[in-house]
């Protein structure tokens, strides 16, 4: 009786073993330039070319097998590389790996604003139900006060920068406990993460110089790893910049 085999690394989400290695990169490559070229102005030559090129192999197949496993001939890599089309494939081929990744590795809930807690129990409210792998930082604030505003503001550039952290305010006066929330230990920041506080910062505008940005407030949250690694989001910044070109 043969053992179950455990799931491979190599599968995604969705049970599909996808292509690791130089070969299936290249073998990947190639059957999304086959599904991406237009029908009426590929000439058949061609389309057969990149069809051979991309068909999978059958196990029982040898000639099937030396066809994966020959390396590409001159004329396929300037069937690939050999004009405009090629590169504007290439970009886009690129842009869907990316986005692969993307989907994988930032899972979860996505916010991209502050919000406004109104009461105590909207504040406990939301650490309590929040899920797990959410961070969630909350401004304590009052208007009036120095520094506040200055991050209110730099908070609202942060959460469209990482939208799977919730970023939240609430003024001092509506959390239930304005008494250990003066105006001496204001601005203050909380960080939440599966329910349980794990880093708060009183007066946190004195770490900054008397004018400060959302630049500086990112800086100090990341000394204390508390913002996630922002390569994930390169993906809107890669986008923009190809449709610029």
């Amino acid at each position: 009786m043969e053992e179950a085999k455990n799931p491979s690394l190599e599968e995604d989400f969705e049970g599909q073993a996808t292509h690791t290695g130089p070969k299936g990169v290249i073998h990947d490559w190639r059957k999304f330039k086959l599904e991406s070229e237009d029908n009426d102005s590929v000439p058949p030559s061609k389309k057969e070319i990149l069809r051979q090129m991309s068909s999978p192999q059958s196990r029982d197949d040898k000639d099937s097998k030396e066809r994966f496993s020959r390396k590409m001939s001159i004329q396929e890599y300037e069937l690939i590389h050999q004009d405009k089309e090629d590169e504007t494939c290439l970009r886009k081929y690129r842009r869907q790996c990316m986005q692969d990744m993307h989907q994988k590795l930032s899972f979860g809930p996505r916010y991209g604003f502050v919000y406004e807690l109104e009461t105590g129990e909207q504040f406990l409210e939301t650490i309590e139900k929040e899920k797990k792998i959410t961070t969630i930082i909350v401004h304590i604030y009052e208007e009036g006060v120095k520094g506040c505003d200055a991050l209110n503001r730099s908070l609202t550039c942060l959460a469209a920068e990482y939208p799977i952290v919730r970023f939240c305010k609430i003024k001092a006066s509506n959390t239930g406990a304005g008494d250990r929330f003066s105006p001496d230990v204001l601005p203050t920041l909380l960080v939440y993460k599966g329910g349980e506080l794990i880093s708060n910062f009183i007066s946190v505008a004195d770490q900054f110089t008397e004018e400060f940005f959302a630049g500086d407030v990112e800086s100090f949250l990341n000394e204390y790893g508390l913002l996630p690694e922002k390569e994930i989001y390169a993906l809107e910044q890669t986008n923009m910049e190809e449709d610029i070109e």
